[in-house]
């Protein structure tokens, strides 16, 4: 398989990306298949070289954007995979699921809410029974509408922000420890957002830190127990999340442009930060939070 993956290449240049406008047609949560202009995940370009050979991963929100690209990456390496995705989500799943198994791994799609307490037992169990045991849990469905006015911000939306983001995350955790062996690792998704929050992004940037300070504290609770948590701290990143409500449709057009590198990350430019985290190459590091930001740098 040719790559440009480790190609050497201007990164400000590397992806060129234009018309980013708001397309009406884009659900709540968006969809990969009607993204447009469409991101890459790393399925024509990501090349593994065996750093999770055999391992176990349990990944939320893996249908689409940076959970995709990192399925994908781990199946690479040689990790059996179990995603999860919602059930509206169905199309990008397939699709997500057809390219982790045409790498030779055990991969497999469960559907549910993480937000709902009672699924998450089911979701922990059944990939346990199907892989028999996790070593690598990734905390990475999210959910983000932006909402200007604070009069506007809804207490339903409030609330199931921090039911998606924070006890979603939390319920999977507790339920996943008791199935991870020493040498396993927990990667939560955060945000450039839980250092620099911005305006519109109240509910979403105050679960960012509420993972941050999650992640550092559950590291030291579980260093006993020989497993590793860390987190990656994204900035502006073309996914489905953006056009389906999670910027302003004013905004969209200039999306990720206000950083140094003057242009937003692809999910491609965050998956080996998450294989580096999952493999024994990151052994001696727990409780940090490396940030993908396209320059922003985390404090």
């Amino acid at each position: 398989m040719k790559s440009n993956q480790f190609k050497m290449q201007d990164p400000r240049y590397q992806y060129q990306m234009s018309h980013t406008e708001k397309d009406d047609d884009q659900p709540d949560p968006g969809l990969d298949d009607i993204l447009k202009p469409n991101a890459d995940h790393g399925e024509d370009s990501y090349v593994g070289s065996g750093r999770l050979e055999g391992r176990k991963a349990l990944i939320t929100g893996g249908d689409s954007g940076i959970g995709r690209a990192v399925a994908i990456a781990f199946a690479r390496e040689g990790a059996d995979v179990v995603f999860n995705y919602l059930a509206s989500e169905e199309t990008d799943a397939n699709e997500t699921l057809d390219i982790l198994q045409a790498s030779g791994v055990n991969a497999i799609g469960i559907a549910g809410d993480i937000s709902d307490e009672g699924f998450f037992q089911t979701l922990v169990s059944q990939t346990v029974e199907r892989l028999g045991s996790i070593d690598i849990l990734v905390n990475n469905a999210g959910k983000q509408q932006f909402v200007a006015d604070i009069d506007d911000l809804t207490t339903e939306q409030f609330c199931q922000t921090y039911a998606t983001n924070v006890f979603g995350m939390f319920w999977i955790t507790k339920a996943s420890v008791k199935h991870m062996p020493p040498g396993a690792s927990i990667i939560n998704t955060t945000s450039i957002q839980s250092y620099q929050p911005s305006a519109g992004l109240l509910d979403y940037a105050s679960t960012k830190g509420a993972i941050t300070s999650f992640t550092k504290s559950l590291a030291k609770m579980l260093v006993d127990k020989g497993i590793r948590v860390n987190g990656v701290a994204p900035g502006p990143i073309w996914t489905p999340l953006q056009q389906s409500g999670g910027q302003p449709a004013e905004k969209l057009s200039s999306f990720g442009q206000n950083v140094p590198l003057g242009r937003p990350g692809q999910p491609a430019e965050l998956a080996p930060v998450y294989v580096y985290l999952a493999s024994q190459e990151s052994s001696y590091v727990t409780a940090e939070i490396m940030g993908v930001t396209g320059g922003h740098h985390l404090p």
